[in-house]
């Protein structure tokens, strides 16, 4: 990729498998972490939540708000503390077997 100063990347982890996906987070964090800045479009809100410095949530062609992830989940009520079992996921399946840790 080299040193580019801004990089524009419309769904890059689109049809990838776990292992594949981690690797191109890493890329994209590396990119920013060296000063380039990383345009990311997605579809999987849990990769805008790990990657993005800023988010803009777009519905319909328009943007309905932007901002940091703590401005945004300022939007709704404070959290509630619930007991939930966690069980793993396929995801974790898959990256064990593979011998890859997410």
């Amino acid at each position: 990729i080299g040193n580019p100063p801004v990089i524009f990347l419309d769904e890059p982890t689109t049809g990838l498998d776990p292992q594949a996906r981690i690797e191109v987070w890493q890329a994209v964090k590396e990119l920013a972490d060296n000063g380039t800045t990383v345009l990311l479009t997605t579809q999987y809100l849990d990769e805008a939540e790990h990657l993005a410095d800023r988010i803009a949530i777009l519905h319909e062609g328009r943007i309905l708000v932007n901002g940091t992830l703590a401005e945004l989940k300022q939007l709704l009520p404070p959290a509630k503390v619930e007991y939930v079992e966690k069980q793993p996921t396929l995801e974790d399946v898959f990256l064990t077997l593979v011998g890859t840790k997410a």
